[in-house]
C-alpha cells in the first residue's frame, strides 16, 4: 500500500472557495442574473474550457499573455458574465447594452458606476500597433504611451501628435445617438465620453466601453464593444454584434474592498439537534417534515457529540434558530425552539414552528 502523503497545491491561478466567500460570489451571481433578465437576457452557457486558436490573432498583443500571468483581481479560472445582443446594426442595442451594464454595478450597491464610451471608427486612420499603445493610457500615462509609439517605429514628435490628436476626437453620429438613448433612460450621470478609450481587442469594430467607479483604483469592472466582425471569422455569415463581459472576480475584490457586501450568512434557517442517539430517528423526521415545508433544515451530523457543542456549531455557523427534542419533549408531543440571536426558547409543536418561521 502506497502511503506516500500528497501536497495539496492548487494550479497557479486557480482558487478554492470557503463557505463565506463562496456566498459572497452567489450573492453577485444572483443580482447580475436578475438584471439580465430584468432586461429580457435569456440564459446560455458555453463549455468552460476553449481551443486557444478560439483566441489567437482576436485579442491583440495581449494574447500572448493568455494563461500566463494571473494579476490582482484576474486569474486563469474564473466566472464568465456576459450579455449580447447579435443580428441587431442599430445603436439603440449599444445602449441597451450600455444601460444594463451600468444598472448592473448600481443593484450591486456602487454608488455611482461609469461607463466611459468612445468608438474604435474614431481610430479608423490610426495603425493598430498604435492602438495597442493608446488602450495602455491608464496604466503608464501619456509619457509612457509616447514611448510605447516610438517603440513600434514612430518619432517622438509624431507620437505626441498622434496622442493629441486622439484626445482631441469628438462624438459621432453614432455616439451621439447612444448618449442621447442613455439620457432618455435618465442615465446622463452614468457615461462620459472618452476619446482615449482603445480596448485593444482587435475584434472590437464601433461602440467601446468600460465600467468605472471612483473609489476604486485597480481597473475597468468591465469590458465592452460593438464586435460586427467576430462571428464572420467562424462562419460565412456576417452577424451584427454588441455585448460586454463582467471582471467577475475584481467587480467581487472592489465590493469587499469597498464595503459592499451585506452581512451575509448561512441559509439554513434551522438546525435540528439530536438529544441522545436513542432520539435520532426523531430528529429525523422533525427535520424531513421542515424540509417538506421548504424551510432550510441542518440535522446535527453526530449523534455522540454533546448538546452544547450542538449549540456552538450552530452559533459558529449564524443559524438563527435551533430545535431540541428530548424524552421529556418526546412524551408531550412538543420540541423546544431556542432563538440563538435572544437565547429565547420556546416549548412548541412542529406545525406552531413552521407558522412562526414561515
Amino acid at each position: 500500500m502506497n502511503t506516500q502523503k500528497i501536497t495539496p497545491q492548487i494550479l497557479k491561478g486557480f482558487r478554492d472557495f470557503l463557505p463565506i466567500e463562496a456566498m459572497k460570489r452567489q450573492y453577485v451571481v444572483n443580482i447580475i442574473r436578475k438584471t439580465f433578465e430584468l432586461y429580457g437576457f435569456e440564459p446560455l452557457e458555453t463549455p468552460a474550457i476553449e481551443y486557444l486558436e478560439v483566441f489567437t490573432g482576436n485579442i491583440g498583443e495581449d494574447e500572448k499573455l493568455f494563461y500566463e500571468k494571473p494579476q490582482k483581481g484576474r486569474y486563469r479560472e474564473f466566472l464568465q458574465c456576459d450579455a449580447d445582443i447579435f443580428g441587431v446594426d442599430d445603436r439603440s442595442s449599444d445602449g441597451e447594452t450600455i444601460a444594463l451594464t451600468v444598472e448592473i454595478f448600481k443593484n450591486l450597491g456602487f454608488k455611482k458606476p461609469v461607463a466611459i464610451i468612445n468608438d474604435r471608427a474614431l481610430y479608423k486612420d490610426i495603425p493598430y500597433k498604435a492602438i495597442v499603445a493608446i488602450d495602455k493610457l491608464e496604466k503608464i500615462g501619456k509619457e509612457g504611451v509616447v514611448n510605447e509609439l516610438i517603440k513600434k517605429g514612430y518619432s517622438s514628435e509624431e507620437a505626441k501628435k498622434l496622442l493629441d490628436k486622439v484626445a482631441s476626437s469628438k462624438p459621432n453620429e453614432d455616439l451621439k445617438i447612444i448618449f442621447q438613448f442613455l439620457d432618455d433612460y435618465g442615465m446622463k450621470e452614468n457615461y462620459q465620453f472618452k476619446p482615449t478609450l482603445a480596448r485593444s481587442f482587435s475584434y472590437s469594430t464601433g461602440t467601446i466601453w468600460e465600467i468605472i467607479v471612483d473609489e476604486f483604483d485597480s481597473g475597468s469592472l468591465a469590458g465592452c464593444e460593438r464586435f460586427d466582425s467576430l462571428v464572420s471569422r467562424f462562419s460565412n455569415q456576417n452577424v451584427p454584434a454588441v455585448g460586454f463581459a463582467i471582471g467577475f472576480d475584481r467587480t467581487v475584490l472592489a465590493m469587499e474592498e469597498l464595503g459592499l457586501f451585506p452581512d451575509i450568512k448561512t441559509t439554513t434557517k434551522i438546525l435540528v439537534t439530536i438529544f441522545e442517539k436513542t432520539l435520532l430517528n426523531q430528529s429525523q423526521n422533525i427535520t424531513q417534515f421542515l424540509r417538506k415545508n421548504k424551510i432550510n433544515t441542518d440535522l446535527y451530523s453526530d449523534p455522540s457529540l454533546k448538546l452544547d457543542k450542538q449549540l456552538k456549531y450552530a452559533d459558529k455557523k449564524s443559524i438563527p434558530y435551533v430545535v431540541i427534542i428530548g424524552p421529556e419533549e418526546v412524551e408531550k408531543g412538543i420540541v423546544v425552539l431556542k432563538d440563538m440571536r435572544t437565547g429565547e426558547q420556546e416549548k412548541l409543536t412542529i406545525d406552531q414552528i413552521i407558522k412562526k418561521l414561515k
